[in-house]
Parts: C-alpha cells; sequence; structure tokens
C-alpha cells in the first residue's frame, strides 16, 4: 500500500511576478523589452516612456493604464 502524502504550496507573494513571464513581455505599443521595477512594481518601457503598473502579481499591459515617465 503506498501513502499518498499532501503537499501545500507556498502562499503566493502578491508583489512577486513569474520570471518566465517577465522574459515574453514586451510593451505592447512598441514591442520593446521591458524593465522590472520590483520596488515600484511596474514594467516600464523605456521607448514608449510608459510604466505599465503590476497588481497582486498580474502585470496590467494597457497603454490607458500607464503611467508616464518623467524626463
Amino acid at each position: 500500500m503506498t501513502e499518498t502524502t499532501h503537499t501545500e504550496a507556498a502562499p503566493r507573494d502578491p508583489h512577486r511576478v513569474d520570471p518566465k513571464l517577465l522574459e515574453i513581455l514586451v510593451c505592447p505599443l512598441t514591442k520593446a523589452p521591458l524593465e522590472y521595477d520590483a520596488e515600484r512594481q511596474e514594467l516600464v518601457s523605456r521607448q514608449a516612456g510608459l510604466a505599465y503598473p503590476i497588481r497582486d502579481g498580474i502585470p496590467i499591459m494597457l497603454p490607458d493604464e500607464a503611467r508616464r515617465l518623467e524626463g
């Protein structure tokens, strides 16, 4: 007889973004790579001058939701 063990998944950190997702995401406007700003919880597109918010670990890739970069 084999015993089935139940392992609980570690609690998901709402501020953590899947690194594999970060590798494939690009700016929806320019198709350029994005920089991950962990402190501000944003994905930054220098070419578009926008920072896309990350909410509960989910990148919001809508230009209307993005913050304009200064300078």
